[in-house]
């Protein structure tokens, strides 16, 4: 359980919550039924079991490189108390269930879904290749937006688009926040990351990205035919982004934290508004 992070459960809602999101922006155009529930049930169970997936896989890969970092040395393939081969078998176990829940989508879906595989596949490696991990993170975490949107048969993949570029804005951010928290390890072990590419520019610089993200989100919602019903609530999380930009230290890894698992919260007032957007559509 520890290898899938089930005592961590933030992931989980970060991989879902953007599956939600496509699912509501698709909603603003053919209106939110019960197959929008029924769809989010199943990617709520997909989140979990492919989350666990990624963490797993993750795992196998940087088992040596964990045991040299203070807070990964006791995840369980770097301490030494699975073996890599008891991992792999719960790692095929959990892809089982992934692929159970794609028999329940769409064509179209099923094969976005399955282009993810190799965003999946590569992520464990690029924070050797690249200072911006956290972008192929983007990539990969919120690839659901897409699925979603096509689950629900959206038609407008501009605003799908969109959405799905400020879902990759939003993390890198968040996702810079946590990084914060290892830069002195990383920089020992030679890992990259984009907050030590940053450096002392990390604060202006999530700032920045937040901001480029609301306005892809914002735009997103008006391509989409969103109400102005949207606007308050979408007020709100913007409210939410600019305190997590102006109130984090790069030098506070607890504080740190607090502001990455915030933004399930985050994640979810965007979720609110455009739920709404597609309740009352211009």
């Amino acid at each position: 359980m520890r290898l899938a992070r089930y005592d961590r459960p933030i992931g989980f809602w970060l991989l879902a919550i953007p599956c939600f999101q496509g699912l509501a922006l698709a909603a603003i155009q053919t209106g939110a039924g019960w197959s929008m529930a029924a769809y989010a049930a199943l990617f709520a169970i997909g989140a979990i079991a492919m989350r666990g997936a990624g963490c797993t896989w993750n795992d196998i890969a940087d088992r040596d490189l964990d045991a040299k970092v203070a807070r990964t040395a006791d995840r369980p393939l770097a301490a030494g108390t699975i073996t890599v081969r008891q991992a792999l078998t719960f790692l095929a176990a959990q892809c089982a269930v992934g692929a159970l829940v794609l028999v329940f989508l769409p064509p179209l879906a099923i094969g976005i879904a399955l282009a993810a595989l190799l965003l999946v596949a590569a992520y464990p490696f690029m924070k050797r290749i690249t200072w911006w991990p956290q972008a192929w993170l983007g990539l990969t975490f919120n690839w659901g937006v897409l699925v979603g949107y096509a689950a629900l048969g959206g038609t407008d993949w501009m605003a799908a688009g969109l959405l799905y570029g400020a879902a990759v804005l939003w993390t890198i951010g968040y996702d810079t926040i946590y990084a914060c928290q290892d830069m002195e390890d990383d920089a020992l072990v030679g890992v990259k990351s984009s907050a030590r590419a940053l450096g002392n520019a990390i604060g202006p610089a999530v700032g920045a990205i937040y901001a480029s993200s609301l306005a892809l989100t914002a735009a997103a919602a008006v391509k989409a035919g969103a109400g102005l019903i949207f606007a308050p609530v979408f007020a709100a999380y913007a409210v939410h982004l600019v305190w997590q930009a102006s109130r984090f230290r790069p030098d506070d890894g607890a504080a740190c934290l607090a502001h990455f698992k915030s933004n399930r919260e985050a994640g979810l007032i965007l979720l609110a508004a455009l739920v709404l957007g597609a309740l009352a559509p211009m």
